[in-house]
Formats: C-alpha cells, sequence, structure tokens
C-alpha cells in the first residue's frame, strides 16, 4: 500500500494503459475513460530539452520528457510534459507557467525540474530569462521605475520551485542538465558551465532529490565516443529521438538510485 495521497483519475484497461504507454510519439491528455483508478501525477518542467519537436519526432530535435512517459506505468502514475522551450528557470516562473502547474498539483503528486539551457544569456524571443549565477541569496535589480525587478541565482528560482511544491503537499526531484553535444579531449564537456553544481546545492539546501543527470548521461556519450554521439543530437543543444531516449533513459538510471523516492516503483516492467 503506498502511503501517499491518492486521487482518482480516470485511465484504460491495464493492457490498454500498457500500449498507449509505450507509444513514443505520444503524450498523455486527460486519461481515456473505462477504469478508475487512484494514482499520483508527475509533472516533467524545464525547457525544450524537455520538451520540444513535432510529434511523432522522426526529423528534427525532440525532448526527452516525450521518451519518459512510456518508461512509467500509465496504470500507477500519470505524466504530463509541461516543458516549455526558451525558458529559464526564472522565466518558467515569471510567465505564469508555474502558476498553472500549481494550481492543479494535489497533494501525492511529483515535479521533475530541469532547467539551465537557457538561464545564463536572454535570445530575440526571450529578452528577458537571465538568472544570477550561483545557488546562493543574492540579488541584482533591473530596469526603472514601474519595469523594475529583482533577479535571483539560478540555485534560488530552483529552490522556489521546492518551497511552491511543498506547500501543494507535493514532493520535487531537481535535475542538473544534460550535455551539450560539446567535446574536449575526447571526452564530453561536464557540470555545464556550473549550473551541474548550483544544481546539486540548490536540491540540497531545499532537502528536494537530486538527480545527477549530467553526469550521468556524459558517461553514456563518452561510453559512444564523439563521433558517434554527433548521430544523436539535432544540433549543438538538442538531441534527436535517439539521443532524446538515452537522456530518458539516464534519468531513470538516476531514479532508481534515489533513497526513499516512491516513483521509482512507478516505472514500467522493462
Amino acid at each position: 500500500m503506498i502511503s501517499f495521497s491518492r486521487r482518482f483519475r480516470i485511465a484504460a484497461t491495464v493492457g490498454l494503459a500498457l500500449a498507449v504507454s509505450r507509444a513514443w510519439a505520444q503524450e498523455p491528455a486527460s486519461p481515456p475513460a473505462s477504469v478508475a483508478t487512484l494514482h499520483p501525477a508527475l509533472f516533467l518542467v524545464g525547457d525544450s530539452i524537455t520538451k520540444t519537436g513535432t510529434p511523432p519526432g522522426d526529423s528534427g530535435p525532440w525532448g526527452m520528457g516525450y521518451e519518459l512517459i512510456p518508461l512509467f506505468d500509465a496504470v500507477k502514475i500519470h505524466v504530463y510534459n509541461e516543458g516549455a522551450g526558451g525558458r529559464s528557470s526564472r522565466g518558467y516562473i515569471d510567465e505564469g507557467l508555474w502558476a498553472k502547474i500549481l494550481a492543479r498539483m494535489q497533494p501525492g503528486d511529483f515535479v521533475l525540474v530541469m532547467f539551465g539551457h537557457n538561464d545564463s544569456a536572454n535570445s530575440a524571443n526571450y529578452p528577458d530569462r537571465t538568472t544570477i549565477t550561483g545557488s546562493g541569496d543574492e540579488t541584482i535589480q533591473i530596469g526603472v521605475g514601474d519595469k523594475r525587478k529583482t533577479l535571483h541565482t539560478y540555485g534560488w528560482y530552483l529552490k522556489q520551485y521546492v518551497k511552491d511544491a511543498e506547500a501543494k503537499g507535493a514532493k520535487v526531484i531537481l535535475c542538473s542538465p544534460v550535455p551539450r553535444n560539446a567535446w574536449s579531449d575526447g571526452k564530453i564537456k561536464r557540470g555545464f558551465d556550473g549550473y551541474a553544481q548550483w544544481a546539486a546545492e540548490a536540491a540540497k539546501a531545499s532537502g528536494a532529490w537530486f538527480i545527477d543527470l549530467n553526469t550521468i548521461a556524459s558517461d553514456h556519450y563518452d561510453a559512444l565516443g564523439q563521433q558517434k554521439t554527433a548521430a544523436y543530437f539535432n544540433d549543438f543543444q538538442h538531441t534527436k529521438k535517439i539521443g532524446a531516449r538515452v537522456n530518458a533513459a539516464c534519468l531513470v538510471e538516476g531514479l532508481k538510485q534515489l533513497k526513499a523516492c516512491p516513483i521509482a516503483n512507478d516505472l514500467a516492467p522493462n
């Protein structure tokens, strides 16, 4: 008997749910009707590394969130891919995307958070998304007059996700960002310019679970080698579907290493 809170969602029969869960390109909307099943939700929160591409994802970039969904048992947990391209840890909050998830969140739910790819620089489409490097409580002021705002560190925003989710009775898993297709001396570059360490520090300070996805994925890409890994990426930063599957498998590997994390029991059978 699982101890955390449950709520009713409508799911398909076991056979149909498992079949749907293995459809790589499909993302669940509302669960199909037929059998009432008690289980929590897992919200995937991040940027285009989590959600990008056009189904079925056979060409172009593809987010790892799509590939995570079928790795969970749809009868036990419902996974929502809520990644949004171009957003930073701050931008996702400032644009109200996080507030919409909090409004849906219930006790016993889980949130998996991975940012970092967009926190260091603005872009033409997202000219106000940067955060301060680090994980402390330092701030800076930007703008003037009514447009003046306070910016926090990358780690501060990660801790805010944990604080907000726990206030709703949900639990958070913070992840370090997966590596880019950048290499040095035959090894893929690790650490993501400090963001991996700051994510770890935020998890420790907030009491959230932490998956060092940067290290786990880097180990797998190193094993593949630079030449073969190139075929797994669509560009410098985004993976193709085959790379998204590697990143998703690495996340599951990290999930299984967490202590007392109940959603490890909600993974689909191998």
